[in-house]
């Protein structure tokens, strides 16, 4: 009985091949919509995570001012000292190791090529505190660092917009106003976390910097490495009371310089996006409620279409639950094709936004079967009125009906 029925319903949605289409896309743009917003948010937040991670973990980031900027509309806050760096490391437990560094701009120069960039110097440590395995090449040496020596590593893009895919290692290049010898090549990284290019960089001795391009001491930023031993919290604390202390910050001041924790920074970015997502994803989800208006819509048209032909099932012997059944199949039936064809829709669009947008391609089971789920669910719920209309029809009013 159920498959006759199936069949009645299939061959009224064949009969009307555009409707049945027109009547469908509501549902289909919904669950397209819903299903790609949420396979996105989450393949953002995964890359999100990825770029984070890539800074490494168990990190301490520590800059002067309040915030990534300074903070307030004063003064600058002072840059640390090199003493700053020699008293993190030697006076606070869990601490791996503290790399400091002094950043600058300049333009290098190849052969006729040149790229703006950024220098970043800093010591061997860096590379212990968040491993950056090279591609090609070597390591400054402990005498290079501590003679400040302008030898460099140079991220890929540098390599590649000054050396066009010949060998940078072992050349020498300009930067500034000084010749730098490349002693290697980083591996790829790629986008940060928070935007801007990793390997768009040159790192060098700190000394090298400090002397040839910043000219002072100063060290403006720091990356302390932690135990995974030790809590990144307590940690963190103790580095905050070392250096009021160092920085001379009476009690009830605030703090002049600020820490970030490198998972903390995760969970902020993964959290509002995955806020992001789910406000995109219930705006979204309206379009589904639409969707099941308009089956309602069309299939009471289609009653009232049918009502003599109702009348007919009805006076031959067909009990109201069966024309019930019928409508309602056939309402169940709509509805799902558009889940069908949505879900397919949705797979596209993952595919080509993530590669218009860099991120990695997801294919979420769950939400594909939740959404496939409600779409049934919605010819059930808006399929029921019309069915049930069909359903208490009377025979005799049904045939006399033009």
């Amino acid at each position: 009985m159920f498959g006759t029925t199936l069949l009645l319903a299939l061959r009224s949605i064949a009969r009307h091949k555009l409707r049945s289409f027109l009547t469908t896309l509501g549902i289909i743009i919904g669950v397209a919509a819903v299903v790609t917003m949420v396979t996105l948010g989450r393949a953002t937040t995964a890359q999100v995570q990825k770029n984070i991670a890539s800074l490494g973990t168990n990190i301490l980031q520590v800059r002067p001012g309040q915030g990534f900027g300074r903070g307030g509309g004063g003064p600058r806050p002072p840059d640390f000292k090199p003493e700053d760096v020699d008293a993190i490391a030697n006076q606070i437990a869990g601490v791996t190791a503290v790399a400091p560094q002094a950043q600058s701009t300049a333009t290098a120069i190849y052969e006729g090529a040149n790229w703006s960039t950024t220098i970043n110097g800093t010591t061997a440590a860096y590379f212990r505190v968040q491993p950056w395995p090279l591609a090609q090449g070597r390591q400054w040496s402990p005498q290079e660092e501590q003679a400040g020596k302008a030898v460099c590593i140079i991220g890929n893009t540098v390599k590649q917009n000054l050396f066009r895919g010949g060998e940078a290692v072992g050349n020498r290049f300009r930067i500034g106003a000084i010749s730098c010898d490349v002693v290697g090549v980083l591996s790829t990284r790629g986008q940060a976390g928070f935007g801007g290019d990793q390997d768009d960089v040159v790192m060098m001795p700190i000394k090298a910097v400090q002397r040839r391009f910043t000219g002072n001491r100063d060290v403006r930023l720091m990356l302390v490495g932690v135990d995974e031993a030790y809590s990144t919290a307590s940690v963190q604390a103790a580095l905050s009371d070392l250096l009021r202390e160092r920085r001379n910050i009476g009690g009830g001041k605030e703090d002049d310089f600020n820490i970030f924790d490198t998972k903390q920074i995760s969970d902020t970015l993964s959290s509002t996006t995955t806020l992001l997502t789910s406000i995109v994803t219930a705006v979204a989800a309206i379009s589904l409620v639409v969707g099941g208006i308009g089956i309602m819509n069309i299939m009471l048209v289609s009653v009232t279409e049918r009502t003599r032909e109702i009348g007919i099932r009805l006076a031959i012997g067909a009990v109201a639950r069966e024309v019930l059944t019928q409508f309602l199949v056939e309402a169940i039936a709509l509805s799902m094709l558009g889940g069908v064809i949505g879900l397919l829709v949705a797979q596209l669009a993952v595919g080509l936004l993530s590669w218009a947008g860099g991120l990695p391609f997801l294919f979420v089971p769950e939400i594909n079967a939740l959404a496939f789920a409600v779409s049934a669910l919605i010819g059930v719920v808006f399929g029921y009125f019309p069915a049930r209309r069909a359903a208490a029809l009377n025979p005799i009013d049904a045939l006399r009906h033009e």
